[in-house]
């Protein structure tokens, strides 16, 4: 039975982070799925600065619920104890803040002052389900953001901050604590992290094949011996490959 109870994560080792960084999301999901997981890729969710988009951290999480407007009104903001800022202050160097919006979009999960906030506490990305606002600061912010739209609503209207590093929803993908999350142009994937450092390993592997493969294709070879490669065609990898290791 796979531990999924709530720990403080050791950080990823640095071959696991060059690996998974030569990796996209969409080996990632393959490896995944010939590990019998189908469910780690998150729905809906596009970059907002399309010049940073490659992502690999620490899952910290934060987890909303539905506002109610006797709780949820705009003094609370004053309180810097309040779990949203609190949750800002928490995220670590090479973690990534992943929030739990419940795939509600009619108001932020954040704004970019609380993202430049993260940015300066070595934060590796912020991922939503839901919406972010000052969309044009998200456009510039040197750190990856993931979201499904804007929206000019604070988050008040629609979401009340309740709990931090506990398991959460998000893009309807399970997230705990700890576990990996990589994002590209395609969007974002959740690696357990049990599974992160083989994972990898296999991503970063078959990324190098395909790398060469698709050189072959490029040059006019028909898929049938080497898309899949058959023997021959591996042969020929292996001899290109001692020439040039992708680690």
């Amino acid at each position: 039975m796979v531990d999924t109870s709530v720990k403080t994560p050791d950080p990823l080792p640095e071959g696991t982070l060059r690996a998974l960084r030569r990796a996209s999301t969409a080996t990632i999901t393959t490896q995944l799925l010939s590990r019998g997981l189908r469910n780690q890729f998150m729905q809906g969710l596009r970059a907002l600065n399309p010049a940073q988009v490659n992502m690999v951290g620490v899952a910290f999480t934060l987890r909303y619920i539905p506002a109610r407007e006797d709780v949820d009104v705009l003094p609370v903001f004053q309180d810097y104890d309040h779990p949203q800022r609190k949750a800002v202050e928490s995220v670590d160097h090479g973690e990534v803040l992943v929030i739990d919006s419940r795939g509600q979009q009619r108001a932020a999960s954040l704004g970019h002052i609380l993202a430049t906030r993260l940015l300066h506490r070595g934060c590796a990305g912020v991922v939503t389900d839901g919406s972010v606002r000052d969309s044009d600061g998200f456009a510039a912010l040197e750190m990856p953001t993931f979201a499904r739209n804007p929206s000019a609503n604070t988050n008040l209207i629609q979401h009340h901050a309740v709990d931090m590093q506990v398991p959460i929803g998000c893009g309807e993908v399970a997230v705990y604590p700890g576990d990996v999350l990589v994002g590209d142009s395609d969007g974002v994937v959740c690696l357990p992290r049990h599974l992160a450092g083989e994972v990898a390993e296999a991503a970063a592997a078959q990324e190098h094949l395909e790398a060469f493969v698709l050189s072959k294709v490029k040059s006019g070879r028909p898929l049938r011996g080497t898309y899949p490669p058959d023997e021959a065609t591996r042969a020929e990898y292996e001899a290109w490959a001692a020439e040039n290791p992708w680690r």
